[in-house]
């Protein structure tokens, strides 16, 4: 019989055995990649909960938001994905609603949960910007443990390489669309399994995420105007998923282009350029109000 490590990183001397993708409670399965994916939605709730708090706002006001932004963000995620790999889903149109089997888009719940607070905060006669700074904190640690689901599902990972964070994965346990020619050259056999070893793409982007959270938590207190923040989020994500996108073999694609790296390059160009345009706008208003009190 054939055996071996389920996961293993070995160039950092790491190896996981017999990591499964489910696990049974009363002979029912369930899956890590949602179990994972709800611990991010709590810890996501928590903490623009406890930001609320501490700002002085309503936290009922997010409690209430929470349970909208959860049912469309997931739906926006689920349709995001789907319309882009409308191939893999038309011939059966049942399998769209099998989230078990993975499939979401983080850019499409994140494009939901937007249209979700616009309208929740218009109706609220609340501050969408400052709701924006707010739940943006929750948006990102959300992501970062989120990302993790990705691993035990054996997805969302790039191509081949042997540096430090090179991860293998059984060839088997792997869907063999994701699988390049690079990656197929450089097959590895430990014991007789065949392993591929490629980029652990959620690695890098759980790692990078967790930067944009720290300068998001260390600038939140000298913003400049509610809602910059949250545009402080987008460039930051952004950044980083143009770069980890383009090392991705499960790429959404439109044409020849990748569809979230070409979205995350137009959403750091423009969100810079209106930050850059509001902070003037805000500087001639205070200069204004400033020669007005002179005068």
């Amino acid at each position: 019989m054939l055996c071996g490590y389920s996961i293993a990183f070995p160039n950092l001397g790491i190896e996981i055995e017999h990591l499964g993708k489910t696990f049974s409670i009363f002979n029912f399965s369930i899956a890590y990649y949602g179990v994972i994916i709800g611990i991010g939605i709590i810890a996501g709730i928590y903490m623009a909960v406890r930001e609320a708090k501490l700002t002085g706002q309503n936290v009922d006001d997010y409690y209430d938001f929470a349970l909208y932004a959860v049912i469309f963000s997931i739906i926006g995620a689920r349709i995001y994905y789907v319309i882009f790999e409308w191939e893999q889903y038309k011939n059966n149109l049942l399998s769209i609603f099998n989230l078990r089997a993975g499939g979401l888009a983080i850019y499409g719940a994140v494009i939901a949960a937007v249209l979700t607070l616009v309208v929740y905060s218009k109706r609220k006669k609340l501050s969408m910007g400052l709701m924006m700074d707010t739940g943006c904190l929750g948006l990102i640690l959300g992501q970062i443990i989120g990302r993790w689901g990705n691993f035990v599902n054996r997805e969302a990972f790039g191509g081949y390489t042997d540096g430090l964070f090179a991860m293998q994965i059984k060839k088997a346990e792997v869907y063999s669309g994701y699988i390049t020619n690079q990656i197929a050259e450089n097959i590895k056999v430990v014991n007789g399994v065949e392993y591929i070893q490629v980029h652990p793409t959620f690695l890098y982007e759980s790692l990078w995420n967790i930067g944009v959270l720290i300068v998001l938590m260390l600038y939140r207190r000298h913003k400049k105007f509610d809602g910059e923040v949250f545009c402080f989020y987008l460039i930051g994500y952004g950044l980083g998923r143009a770069w980890i996108e383009g090392l991705r073999t499960d790429q959404l694609m439109l044409g020849n282009f990748a569809v979230s790296q070409v979205l995350s390059v137009i959403l750091v160009i423009v969100v810079i350029a209106f930050v850059i345009v509001y902070r003037n706008k805000l500087k001639k208003k205070q200069w204004k109000e400033l020669l007005d009190k002179q005068d």
